[in-house]
């Protein structure tokens, strides 16, 4: 399915998983809005390779991309965001709710008392609440034109408990409800909604400094990298066939889907 034409809403595109998402889906003619929170340097050059790329086929024009900032754990800032999308590029026909924070880690055993209700709630605005609401505000344009694209960032550690916290696996998990009650609800009006969980990948903000003993987790050998998590989101995004999906990219670390 072509995706020329098409405007995607990447959050946390200055990461490792957001960058090569936004270079999947550009090479095949998307507008990508390139959220960010505060690497606006980062943000910025990637807007200006995504805007030296050419859209597929005859005509030779560029791909459309802009970067905007917005703190996803004040939801008024997440509303800015939306808005502000649609001013300057339109109405986003893909989501691709993808920032997130850990909080401060605790281990596989920590303990439950060193996670503060602050720093739980934050954890699970930025990656549960933003989710919620970004798409609140995304799927009624998805509705009139019948055609939609939504694809949360998931994590292992919804599944599994994960290595960061209960604050954290929790907020990701959160989304997988989410989700299946979106697909459900939303599958006849052409929207698609589904979820990658990515376990121990590198190149980003929160495998910056993985022990060995965590990359010894994985069966494969080695972590994950960024492009390999951006090509499931492609195929998220291009598949019409599938939704309501947990897309789990490990390197082997669970036996199947959860």
């Amino acid at each position: 399915m072509s995706l020329q034409g098409k405007l995607a809403l990447i959050t946390g595109a200055s990461g490792g998983i957001g960058k090569a998402t936004a270079r999947a889906l550009a090479a095949q003619g998307c507008s990508i809005a390139v959220h960010y929170s505060s690497a606006r340097a980062v943000a910025d050059a990637l807007v200006a390779e995504l805007e030296s790329m050419t859209v597929p086929g005859p005509g030779g024009t560029r791909v459309r991309a802009r970067a905007f900032q917005a703190d996803l754990s004040d939801y008024d800032s997440a509303r800015a965001l939306h808005a502000a999308v649609v001013a300057a590029l339109g109405h986003p026909d893909i989501l691709f709710s993808n920032a997130g924070t850990t909080g401060a880690a605790v281990g596989k055993y920590g303990d439950i008392e060193s996670v503060s209700l602050e720093d739980f709630e934050r954890t699970w605005k930025v990656n549960t609440g933003a989710s919620f609401l970004l798409t609140q505000l995304c799927v009624p344009h998805m509705v009139a034109q019948k055609y939609g694209r939504i694809v949360f960032c998931s994590s292992v550690a919804a599944g599994i408990g994960g290595v960061v916290g209960p604050h954290y696996a929790s907020s990701k998990s959160a989304l997988h409800g989410l989700l299946h009650w979106l697909a459900t609800r939303y599958a006849k009006d052409g929207i698609t909604c589904n979820a990658v969980a990515p376990a121990l990948i590198e190149d980003t903000t929160m495998m910056a400094n993985a022990s060995d003993a965590v990359k010894g987790l994985i069966p494969i050998g080695r972590m994950g990298k960024p492009h390999e998590i951006a090509s499931v989101v492609e195929t998220l995004v291009t598949n019409a066939y599938i939704t309501n999906k947990i897309m789990v990219v490990d390197g082997g670390m669970t036996a199947s889907a959860f």
